[in-house]
């Protein structure tokens, strides 16, 4: 009998959560590298540049490679010659670990999980608790997948219970392009085909904790129908032109990994969850000795790519933007940006919403401002902000008629804008600017000065003001509403023929 003391287990977890959050994975490095050296469309490969860079700067000041550092699963394989020693449940241990990781005062992570979902909303203020999910095997180890997701990439889940004779790959193809870009690829797409509809889910998540192997695969040729799927899923996803960020290009998945489990004799359930460029999980084993401790991996394995600005990008000073200045921005164009520019996601927009609502005043005027949705981790040591990516812009498209006609020149997110919101970006002659999802250590260096300015209680979803300098951000959508998640799609687009009797 193996005996696992509580302690162990947390500080094992605690340690892969800090690791996770500041190393990628070599496998997705590698891959990574690749697909820059292969990618043909320059705003895809600034993207990649970005990323890539962003990456190996995170892994050298050891702060987080994402502002949006997830919500914790846990998947356990417990040996059923193991025992778990005290009193304390397992899902109390793991979430000690959770607990003390996001909470580290040498690098805190952002806590994003909150209560009473449906009402209340509380953030927890520690990311507890965990989904955990266990599974007992025979043996006398337990072996531990920790993954941290981001809220991006979770919310572009799909789920389909499609009748036994439709066709899988004709689903993924069709359901890809409607997850938009907010999962900022290129990343991973896990799959769960099979059981019943929460099996399918969970088999799709714990499918994205395997290795990226897709080169690999392709060089040693299929060897069961499954690796045959993968493959070609892999191929036909990357010719549909979405590319990195969305922006058009070669690749939009690094690889496609498949879980599949027997099933009712009606039912063909399947499950598809994106990983995204911030992709997070560790593995660990405990044999009742002591906790387990991942090594940093050799910053050696990093490609050599240092993203730098474009020498074509245009320098835009935040201070004197007027609509007028914008009128010949194009999609597509690269932009730095330098001056004062607000803050403000989610939260703070639905509380605007309801002091307009109420003839309240608001506590600060957004005439003539550039708002900027993100949520940053907290500052340690000098740094003026912590990482500070952007979040999905969707999120806010329901705002942004009402946040323009309180006089807001430009929006800076992630990803694409739907038909609402880019109405309204015409109809008012404003603008959309996109920054890359999965950079968020490299644009906090351009934020000079941060302060909070209203609404403080709302924690990481404040109204702050940054003083950035040389913000690299793409113009997505221009004052006559031309989008390049439209454009830019298209161009690289190549056909697809979903012939597949999968």
């Amino acid at each position: 009998m193996t005996l696992i003391q509580p302690q162990d287990l947390a500080d094992s977890v605690a340690d892969a959560l800090q690791h996770i959050s500041v190393y990628h994975p070599l496998d997705y490095i590698d891959a990574l590298a690749e697909a820059y050296a292969l990618e043909e469309s320059p705003a895809a490969r600034d993207a990649i540049a970005q990323i890539l860079t962003n990456s190996r700067m995170s892994a050298e000041g050891k702060r987080p490679v994402c502002q949006d550092t997830g919500i914790v699963t846990v998947f356990v394989k417990w040996g059923q010659a193991c025992t778990l020693a005290g009193d304390e449940s397992l899902q109390a241990v793991i979430d000690q670990g959770v607990r003390r990781a996001y909470l580290d005062p040498e690098n805190p992570l952002r806590a994003s999980i909150v209560s009473d979902p449906v009402f209340g909303r509380r953030n927890t203020r520690d990311n507890t608790p965990s989904v955990t999910h266990v599974e007992l095997v025979p043996g006398d180890r337990v072996e531990v997948t920790v993954a941290a997701k981001g809220g991006g990439s979770e919310n572009k889940a799909r789920f389909k219970m499609l009748n036994p004779s439709d066709s899988l790959v004709d689903w993924v193809i069709e359901t890809v392009p409607t997850m938009g870009a907010g999962w900022c690829p290129p990343g991973m797409l896990g799959i769960g085909v099979g059981g019943t509809a929460e099996k399918a889910m969970v088999m799709a998540k714990e499918a994205l904790m395997a290795p990226i192997d897709m080169a690999q695969l392709k060089a040693r040729g299929a060897q069961t129908p499954i690796e045959a799927l993968r493959i070609e899923l892999h191929d036909k996803v990357n010719a549909l032109g979405i590319g990195a960020q969305g922006l058009g290009g070669l690749t939009t998945v690094l690889d496609v990994k498949i879980l599949d489990w027997p099933t009712h004799a009606a039912s063909k359930p399947v499950a598809l969850i994106p990983n995204c460029a911030a992709t997070r999980h560790a593995h660990f084993t405990l044999d009742g000795s002591d906790p387990a401790y991942l090594p940093p991996p050799d910053l050696n394995a990093w490609p050599d790519v240092a993203w730098s600005p474009d020498e074509q990008a245009r320098r835009i000073d935040l201070d004197s933007l007027t609509p007028d200045a914008m009128s010949d921005w194009k999609p597509g164009d690269r932009l730095l940006l330098s001056g004062k520019m607000l803050t403000g996601r989610d939260a703070a927009h639905k509380r605007i919403a309801e002091m307009l609502a109420k003839g309240e005043s608001l506590p600060v005027s957004f005439k003539d401002r550039v708002i900027y949705y993100v949520g940053p981790v907290d500052p340690v040591g000098d740094e003026v902000v912590g990482p500070a990516g952007p979040t999905t812009a969707t999120r806010m498209d329901k705002f942004t008629d009402m946040m323009l006609d309180l006089g807001l020149v430009a929006m800076v997110g992630k990803a694409e804008r739907g038909p609402a919101a880019i109405a309204a970006i015409e109809a008012h002659g404003r603008a959309y600017l996109s920054a890359v999802g999965g950079a968020a250590y490299l644009v906090s260096r351009a934020i000079r000065q941060s302060r909070v300015i209203a609404f403080e209680d709302l924690g990481m979803e404040a109204i702050y003001e940054f003083e950035v300098h040389d913000m690299p951000v793409t113009v997505a959508v221009t004052p006559d509403g031309q989008s390049i998640h439209t454009l830019g799609p298209s161009r690289w687009r190549r056909p697809v023929i979903t012939t597949s009797a999968a």
